[in-house]
């Protein structure tokens, strides 16, 4: 036993256990009720548990050799002979790619993120490790994390912050060449603030993260990074000075010399300003020429389709917290202001992270081919002269971290007949074509697994809800096992019209309540701490199980996590998303449900426009819109209804073998997997900003520019 805990705290050490159900497993089978208490933290379950307990239990299950097995697994793994990233991205390797984002969403023990722009970021990291790109991600360490999500007896939304205990994450203090502990400061108005530097290893990937409970700080400047997205306007623009000067300076007193400043979204662009200015003070370079360099090796990536999602600082406000980094580029406050102005010249307008972001990137992608031609024609008046589609704002569609959001019984059967080393060519077409050899049966099977035990998560969650309001007991249990699941699940805004299945309450009943066809439908997500109009959104779901007619077919599930997400996914049997298109800029939970055997039901919009094709999921609409938004949704919940009666629970229902499989819809859900599970995982998107982006914009950085 003396040998086994350093064995199991060493494990801890790096999040790469975060996708390697093997490994959860272990602590898991440790205590299965503290692991869920201690949201899956291996650490706090070591933490906890009892040393008697611990004892038994590693000898009733095997754990001394599976640990054993784990850290040898995870050994080779930071010690590869080869990988994709030092065959294709060798030229980085001394000068990495430097990954500037708000939030990172590696998993629920570490909630420093909100939702997608986290999860993203979280799953670019994993898979930039699992090919052996050289990438260091940089962000902030928010010690109350963010909040979480209770529906009250109204059932409106509170959010609830539950401070997490720093102790209980594999984070270290980051040191410099000489061992030293590295801490930055940030200029802000009449005062400095202070930030330590922390660091954490996912996989091969390291994550610095900037944490200001340092002693020289007062109240309010620890409170800086306390919560994420948290405070005023004022506290906004100096989290953003934070995470951009703040995480630059924090690279370079670590002597990581990163080749290209990758930005995802327009929240840490003050780091392009810092790092001209380094090259300015300590190259003594012409500012213009600094600014030309910065350029050249940034990557701008831009995830907001919606005009009012950028943010927007008054200009005395911005003016005022600009002021120091504009004597530092010597240039005057105005010509740097200009910089964040869609009208530099309009000295009056608000100042626009996004719009620095652009002006100061040579190489800028939205996150979905349509995304690209919404972005292209938002941002075509910062180009005057361009036509719309020359506006240099290209694309890379967003893909998912299979290992992170895979079931382990779908895991299990992919490498039953894909080959058991299927997850190292993910993004070649004739890996997943192999689908086709199994059996409808087994995938049939394998998938009713997922969803039974998805449905005892969801028939828990809501009974706990209700006891916890005083509402009276559903029985019969809602959501029938054998009725056709289907999941929406995402951010509450009114764009993406979570109710729009609600505009005709009599069809729903209809629908969901049929005698032989009937439909379950699983409700959960948030809105941000500040939405009302979101909140409302979800208070009208959440009403709605009051009604008898649906008190037993429609749920909704409390706090929308990366757990919840991940049992979602897992175990629904069709995936709904209906944007007002075009305003999803990609929307990746679909992605997830696609590879665990569920089915795609969607408005073209965002990564669904370029994906489907008729055969592999659903599609509602023609991709047309309406000029008046009121009747376009008007004809989307017609064509919702429609297609959802006609065809998806028809599919569903019908044309069954004489052991119950469904052999339409199973044929549909292969066709799904072999179309869409090559292109659309994280390893395809980050080899595209490899070769697409980071290679030229590496190359660009070590160029030494001309005057201007």
């Amino acid at each position: 036993m003396d040998k086994l805990i350093p064995k199991l705290h060493k494990l801890t050490q790096n999040l790469w256990w975060t996708w390697k159900p093997e490994v959860r497993t272990i602590f898991r089978d440790l205590d299965l009720e503290l692991y869920h208490k201690a949201h899956q933290n291996p650490m706090s379950v070591l933490k906890q548990i009892q040393p008697e307990q611990l004892e038994q239990r590693a000898a009733d299950v095997d754990i001394p050799a599976r640990v054993d097995r784990a850290l040898r697994q995870l050994k080779e793994y930071l010690t590869p002979v080869t990988t994709w990233g030092l065959t294709h991205a060798g030229a980085m390797r001394s000068r990495p790619i430097a990954y500037f984002c708000m939030e990172f969403g590696i998993h629920e023990s570490l909630p420093i993120y909100s939702g997608g722009l986290g999860i993203l970021a979280g799953d670019h990291l994993k898979a930039a490790s699992d090919l052996g790109v050289p990438l260091v991600g940089v962000g902030l360490l928010y010690h109350e994390g963010y909040t979480s999500q209770v529906l009250n007896t109204d059932l409106w939304q509170q959010d609830v912050v539950e401070p997490f205990d720093i102790a209980d994450l594999p984070l270290v203090p980051a040191v410099d060449h000489y061992g030293q502990p590295v801490q930055v400061s940030v200029e802000l108005p009449g005062r400095i603030a202070h930030a330590a530097v922390l660091e954490v290893q996912v996989g091969r990937i390291r994550l610095i993260l900037l944490d200001t409970r340092v002693k020289q700080n007062d109240p309010k400047d620890v409170a800086l990074a306390a919560r994420l997205y948290g405070g005023d306007q004022r506290m906004r623009i100096e989290q953003e000075l934070l995470l951009g000067v703040g995480g630059a300076r924090a690279l370079r007193a670590l002597g990581i010399n990163a080749s290209v400043f990758h930005l995802n979204e327009g929240h840490s662009a003050f780091a392009l300003l810092e790092r001209a200015r380094h090259r300015i003070q300590a190259d003594e370079m012409d500012p213009h020429l600094a600014l030309q360099e910065v350029a050249a090796a940034t990557v701008f990536t831009t995830h907001t389709p919606v005009e009012a999602g950028h943010d927007r600082f008054p200009a005395d406000l911005a003016a005022e917290h600009l002021r120091s980094l504009a004597e530092g580029l010597k240039l005057p406050l105005e010509e740097v202001m200009g910089l964040g102005r869609v009208n530099p010249h309009d000295h009056g307008s608000a100042f626009m992270p996004t719009v620095l972001a652009l002006k100061l990137s040579r190489r800028a992608n939205a996150v979905s081919a349509l995304h690209g031609v919404v972005s292209r024609k938002m941002w075509n008046h910062l180009y005057p002269g361009l036509r719309e589609e020359a506006v240099p704002i290209g694309h890379v569609t967003n893909g998912v971290h299979l290992p992170t959001w895979l079931a382990t019984e779908m895991n299990h059967l992919y490498e039953s007949h894909l080959g058991v080393a299927y997850q190292g060519s993910l993004t070649r077409p004739d890996t997943w074509s192999k689908i086709e050899g199994v059996s409808s049966a087994e995938l049939w099977e394998t998938k009713q697994v997922l969803k039974a035990r998805t449905l005892r998560f969801i028939r828990k969650s809501c009974a706990d809800t209700r006891e916890r309001l005083g509402l009276p007991e559903i029985d019969p249990a809602p959501l029938d096992p054998d009725a056709l699941t289907i999941g929406f699940a995402r951010r509450f805004v009114p764009y993406k019209r979570p109710d729009l299945l609600f505009t005709d309450l009599d069809r729903l009943d209809r629908l969901v309540n049929h005698p032989d066809r009937p439909v379950n439908l699983v409700f959960s997500g948030r809105a941000h701490p500040a939405d009302n109009t979101g909140k409302a959104l979800i208070q009208k779901v959440a009403r709605l199980l009051e009604d008898p007619r649906f008190r037993h077919r429609i749920v909704f599930i409390e706090n929308y996590n990366i757990r919840v997400g991940r049992l979602l996914y897992q175990g629904i049997d069709a995936w709904l998303n209906n944007p007002q298109r075009p305003l999803e800029a990609c929307g990746t939970s679909g992605m997830k449900v696609v590879l665990n055997g569920g089915l795609h039901i969607s408005i073209r919009d965002g990564w669904w426009a370029e994906a489907y094709d008729g055969q592999n999921g659903f599609a509602i609409g023609t991709g047309e819109t309406h000029a008046n938004q009121a009747i376009q949704d008007q004809r989307d919940a017609e064509d919702l209804f429609r297609l959802l009666e006609e065809e998806v629970v028809p599919m569903y229902y019908e044309n069954r073998n004489s052991v119950g499989v469904p052999r339409c819809w199973v044929e549909r859900i292969k066709q799904s997997i072999r179309t869409l599970a090559w292109r659309f995982n994280a390893d395809r998107m980050v080899k595209d900003y490899v070769d697409h982006l980071y290679l030229p914009a590496a190359i660009g950085s070590s160029c030494q520019m001309p005057p201007p």
